[in-house]
């Protein structure tokens, strides 16, 4: 009976965080939705079912390890592997982010999978990598899409980066972030995620984590290629494009965490460490009796 309520619980809780197979409304939802509305499913609701998932995990049922850490494992590669592989099919930026968005959660359950205090310090970290790249991503994308969020596409930002380039900066330095790539907030993320797993020598989830960041490159570079290496359209479709201040002030604090902790990590990983050993108030190696 217990085995079948953990398994109940990661049922629940992967509907929440969008993991395969229980993903098929999140890219209708976040396409159909306005963008402020999925900016907060992607971020706010994401997180928090992230956090309650590592709890029941971690607190709940660490002995029961040889129960979830298979059905965790199995959630993360299907995850992985079907969201990057179905992104790369997206012409629609927004249900490429939606696509995207289950690649990640099937990183932050890669990170969860370990059942370690590393496990829960990566799934931290990369919460809040994830958190602050998508809150900047998804205000870029409200200015571009004032007339409706469905019409932005590759070819509707073709040389966007000569029309409105601190824009196309932007969106250029989430996108990298998202990525994994050196130097962005998003890179730190992956790769304490890849120590966590490496620690507990699951190499196959390790490698898939690896080849399918790789794959990711094929639907997000696209997008800064053609916002500096394409000639922009004869129209002024975002010539007036602003952020209004409020937007501004978050997706300018986004970027700045986003840079900054990415070359200067340490104090979010000691954090993130020191969260970790208080997550009930004790080691998670002494919840788990290790």
């Amino acid at each position: 009976m217990a085995a079948l309520g953990t398994a109940l619980m990661l049922v629940g809780l992967g509907f929440k965080v969008a993991s395969v197979p229980f993903h098929m409304w999140a890219p209708d939802v976040y396409d159909g939705s306005p963008t402020p509305i999925t900016a907060f499913m992607a971020t706010g609701v994401k997180a928090a079912a992230f956090l309650a998932l590592a709890r029941v995990l971690f607190v709940g049922v660490p002995a029961a390890e040889h129960v979830w850490q298979p059905i965790v494992g199995a959630l993360a590669i299907g995850s992985m592997l079907i969201g990057n592989i179905v992104a790369l099919a997206q012409r629609s930026l927004k249900r490429m982010l939606a696509y995207s968005s289950i690649a990640h959660a099937g990183y932050l359950l890669a990170a969860l999978w370990p059942g370690s205090r590393a496990a829960a310090s990566a799934t931290m970290l990369y919460l809040v990598a994830y958190v602050a790249t998508t809150i900047a991503t998804f205000g870029i994308l409200a200015v571009l899409g004032r007339g409706g969020e469905r019409g932005v596409t590759l070819e509707s930002i073709t040389g966007l980066g000569r029309r409105r380039p601190w824009l196309a900066f932007a969106l250029a330095v989430c996108l990298f972030s998202l990525l994994g790539f050196p130097g962005t907030i998003g890179f730190v993320g992956k790769y304490a995620i890849l120590q966590a797993i490496v620690a507990e020598h699951h190499y196959l989830l390790a490698v898939i984590l690896v080849l399918t960041t790789v794959v990711s490159a094929g639907y997000y570079l696209p997008v800064v290629r053609v916002m500096y290496m394409k000639d922009p359209e004869p129209d002024e479709t975002f010539a007036g494009a602003g952020l209004p201040l409020p937007a501004r002030v978050a997706v300018v604090v986004s970027l700045v965490i986003v840079l900054v902790l990415g070359v200067w990590p340490q104090r979010l990983m000691d954090a993130t460490e020191s969260g970790a050993r208080s997550f009930t108030g004790t080691s998670l190696e002494q919840v788990a009796g290790r």
